[in-house]
C-alpha cells in the first residue's frame, strides 16, 4: 500500500531515535516525505541507522548527531545542525529516555547519580529539549512537540517508582502548554504507551542479578505494539487540533486521550473563572513579547554556531 506524503518538505528532530520506537517513528516520517535528523548517545547505533535510512532512499533524507540531552549545549547543537543539513525544523519527537537501574530506586543504597538518572533524563532532559525546539520551531513559523512519555504518567506501579515520577513529571509538563499555539504557533504533545517490546524492557545483568518480581510482570503483563505507538504519534503531529494532550498507545491498537485529573470543585468559583480570563490574554501577551525579545539573545548568543 502507498502511503501518501503528507509530510513532504517537513524537518524532523528525533531523540533517542537510533533504535527501538525512535527509529521506527522517524521511518514512518520518511515515509511520508520529511527528513528526519537523529540524536543518540551512542554513535555507532546513531550512524547505522541513518545510513540504512539514507541507502534506502537513495539519497540524504536523514542526518545523524551524538547528543546527551541531559545538557543544553548539546540540545542547542543539535536543533543547529539540523538547520543546517536541512534548512529548519517542524517537528521534535523527544523520545530519548532510561529505564533499567533508574526504575526502581526506593531500597538501593543512596547514589545521587543513579537515583536522580530517571529524572534527570526523561523530564529535565525532555524539559530542555522541549525549550529549545519551541525555539527553532517558532522560527520556522510554528510546528509540533511530542515528548514521549508513558501511561505511567498519571498511573503507579510498584517497584518502577523513579520511573513513574519521571513520567507524571512530564505529563504535568506537557499539559501546561495549552496557550503556546497563541503565542508561536507551536503545539507540545506527548504519547504515552503502554508497555511496548522494545529494547527498554529487556533486563539488564544487574536487574536480572537483583531479582524482584517486577521481572515477571514486564514479562507477562499486556503490550501494545511498536506500530500503534508510531500511529499515536502520527496523529499527533498531524491532526493540528491537538495540543497540550497526553495520548495513550493502549494494548489491542487502541489509541485514546489521557485525561487530567479535574480541578476540585471547591476550587472553581465565579470570581477565579473571571481571573483565569483574564489571565489568558495577559499570558498570551506577556510571552509574546518575551519570546521575541529571547528569540534575539538565543540568535546572538548560539546562532550559526553549527
Amino acid at each position: 500500500m502507498t502511503v501518501e506524503r503528507t509530510l513532504e518538505g517537513k524537518v524532523a528532530v528525533i531523540t533517542g531515535g537510533g533504535r527501538g520506537l525512535g527509529k521506527a517513528v522517524a521511518a514512518a516520517l520518511i515515509e511520508r516525505g520529511a527528513k528526519v535528523v537523529i540524536g543518540n548517545t551512542t554513535v555507532a547505533q546513531g550512524t547505522a541507522t541513518v545510513d540504512e535510512f539514507n541507502a534506502a532512499a537513495g539519497c540524504k533524507v536523514a542526518a545523524f548527531k551524538q547528543t546527551d540531552i541531559t545538557t543544553y549545549k548539546d540540545n542547542i547543537a543539535l536543533f543547529q545542525f539540523a538547520e543546517k543539513e536541512f534548512g529548519g525544523v517542524d517537528i521534535a519527537y523527544l523520545n530519548a529516555g532510561v529505564a533499567g537501574n533508574a526504575t526502581d530506586i526506593i531500597f538501593l543504597p543512596p547514589d545521587d547519580e543513579n537515583d536522580a538518572r530517571a529524572m534527570n533524563v526523561n523530564a529535565v532532559g525532555t524539559m530542555k529539549g522541549t525549550k529549545i525546539a519551541m525555539l527553532h520551531l517558532a522560527k520556522r513559523g510554528g510546528g509540533v512537540i511530542i515528548n514521549c512519555s508513558s501511561t505511567l504518567g498519571s498511573n503507579a506501579v510498584p517497584s518502577m517508582s523513579a520511573y513513574v515520577a519521571s513520567k507524571h513529571a512530564m505529563n504535568g509538563w506537557t499539559r501546561c502548554f495549552s496557550m503556546l499555539p497563541q503565542i508561536c504557533n507551536v503545539r507540545v504533545n506527548a504519547v504515552c504507551p503502554h508497555f511496548v517490546e522494545t529494547d527498554m524492557l529487556v533486563p539488564n545483568p544487574d536487574q536480572l542479578s537483583r531479582g524482584g518480581p517486577v521481572l515477571n510482570l514486564v514479562d507477562k503483563i499486556p503490550k501494545t505494539t511498536t506500530e500503534n505507538v508510531v500511529n499515536a504519534v502520527l496523529l499527533l503531529i498531524e491532526d493540528e487540533t491537538r495540543n497540550a494532550q497526553t495520548l495513550m498507545a493502549l494494548p489491542g491498537d487502541v489509541i485514546r486521550e489521557q485525561e487530567p485529573a479535574p480541578p476540585a470543585p471547591e476550587t472553581i468559583t465565579p470570581e477565579f473563572v473571571e481571573l483565569m480570563g483574564n489571565y489568558a490574554q495577559d499570558y498570551v501577551t506577556f510571552h509574546k513579547k518575551e519570546l521575541e525579545d529571547y528569540l534575539k539573545v538565543y540568535e546572538k548568543q548560539y546562532g550559526n554556531k553549527e
